[in-house]
């Protein structure tokens, strides 16, 4: 084979890949992945840090044997180049060889590789993380909303800074544990690696000590220093940055000096990257060079766990009854779920009442707006899905694939994921008979388009207008 078909073959590999892993771990270890030739049966691929060449080779490495020899002989081979310096300009300038007959020898390490980010004989700083006990991984709820997140989450815990995830940007509406979730990793890396300082702040307060800092002319060095001195830095409500470019210059100074030191990055946001404004593009273009994971509401089974991991730390005994009320009345966030089982066993304790469902029911309605209205269907879904693109019922069923036709049915599906507590076989079934994974399939797809594209992130928020839906964006 020769260099000119590298590019085919992988793709090829990507295919088999894909089939095998599913859409969420293969874009999130393989997409990234850059190939770069292909000559005498030698594949070489650039590999964007140390620690995802090392996370492939623990779980994907049989996988990616096997379809590199079905793909170019039993005599493949495989170098990974790895880029030590995460700078989409810069060459892949390490070389790692992978002898693919015999997956189980581990592959060579650099030997000239040393730890720069502690001068030898410079005492380690005594820094107050800032960081609450209750906001551990423990204490988290895994579900579908925070699925990704939370396990890039736990790979930073393993290896702060050496990872594929720096930056780790979460986003999503207020309530639905970004700061809880950004806490955890601090907390877990104190765990597993206690020499690493780890502070978490908030920008409010990074823009307080700027603006003390600039005051005293002494003390702006002194501030860089301190924060250029950070393992893991946890940064919460980035979106405050905006309008406020000196703040904006003192923090783009202090990432870049993190980031090329190979210290971590944990950034929260109530929005994605794309719609900040008032931020300078050099600093967005930075919040991109690692993993943007999105919070979203938790769906009715994560909620029903919340509640009852929250009972049990608390040691609340509630009724099934009441803990299934409570999970189908409060859909907006988590905070508003956790304050009302709260409140409910407040008011209970103080008023010596027995808790029952009528009780949950009368204080949920003072607690949380509760508009009577019917419930949202995805016959209504789909219906102001068609109306907004002018589409007939018909055409909107078809099996066309027209772009503007299969993205309206994509967005009828994430809507109704994402505000009915229909299953996914149902969502299916309303439009066609599409399958789950289809639905998944479509759900992912609708997320990373409104990331990117202004026009079609529009278009989901005027049908969520239409459906008179709080997005809390």
């Amino acid at each position: 084979m020769t260099d000119q078909n590298h590019k085919q073959v992988w793709a090829k590999c990507l295919e088999i890949i894909k089939d095998n892993l599913g859409e969420s771990r293969y874009s999130t270890w393989f997409k990234p992945i850059e190939v770069i030739s292909l000559e005498d049966k030698t594949l070489t691929l650039g590999i964007p840090s140390e620690f995802f060449k090392e996370y492939i080779e623990e779980h994907f490495l049989s996988l990616l044997s096997s379809v590199l020899q079905r793909e170019i002989g039993p005599d493949a081979k495989l170098y990974y180049q790895v880029n030590t310096v995460q700078d989409a300009s810069v060459t892949y300038p390490q070389k790692t060889y992978r002898d693919l007959s015999n997956p189980t020898i581990p592959a060579p390490v650099n030997p000239d590789e040393v730890d720069s980010r502690v001068a030898p004989g410079l005492r380690r700083m005594e820094v107050n993380p800032n960081l609450n006990p209750n906001y551990t991984f423990e204490n988290f709820i895994q579900g579908e909303c925070n699925l990704l997140g939370r396990s890039a989450g736990v790979q930073i815990s393993e290896k702060p800074g050496n990872n594929a995830f720096n930056p780790l940007f979460l986003f999503g509406g207020p309530g639905l544990g970004k700061t809880h979730l950004a806490q955890a990793i601090g907390i877990g890396i104190k765990e597993k690696h206690p020499e690493k300082v780890v502070l978490y702040v908030s920008a409010n307060k990074f823009q307080t000590q700027y603006v003390d800092a600039v005051k005293f002319k002494n003390k702006l060095n002194d501030f860089l220093h301190f924060y250029q001195s950070i393992d893991v830095l946890i940064l919460d409500d980035v979106q405050e940055f905006a309008e406020k470019p000196g703040t904006q210059n003192a923090f783009f100074h202090i990432f870049n000096h993190l980031h090329m030191s190979g210290k971590q990055l944990i950034l929260t946001c109530d929005r994605p990257p794309v719609e900040l404004q008032g931020l300078e593009a050099r600093l967005l273009s930075r919040f991109k060079w690692g993993l943007t994971a999105e919070l979203t509401k938790p769906d009715y089974k994560t909620r029903l766990a919340i509640l009852k991991a929250k009972c049990s730390r608390e040691g609340i005994a509630l009724s099934e009854d009441v803990l299934h009320y409570l999970a189908s009345a409060i859909t907006s966030n988590v905070r508003e779920l956790e304050g009302s089982l709260i409140s409910l066993m407040a008011n209970a304790t103080l008023m010596h009442r027995p808790i029952t469902v009528e009780l949950a029911r009368t204080l949920t309605g003072a607690l949380v707006p509760t508009e009577e209205k019917e419930e949202l269907t995805m016959d209504t879904i789909n219906e102001k899905v068609c109306q907004y693109f002018g589409l007939t019922s018909e055409t909107f069923l078809s099996a066309s694939r027209k772009r503007e036709i299969s993205q309206a049915r994509q967005i009828a599906m994430y809507l109704g994921r994402q505000y009915t507590e229909q299953s996914l076989a149902e969502i299916g079934a309303s439009l066609g008979g599409k399958t789950h994974a289809t639905v998944l399939h479509s759900c992912k797809t609708v997320r990373d388009l409104m990331h990117t594209d202004d026009l079609f992130r529009t278009y989901v928020r005027d049908i969520e207008k239409s459906l008179h839906l709080n997005t809390n964006n």
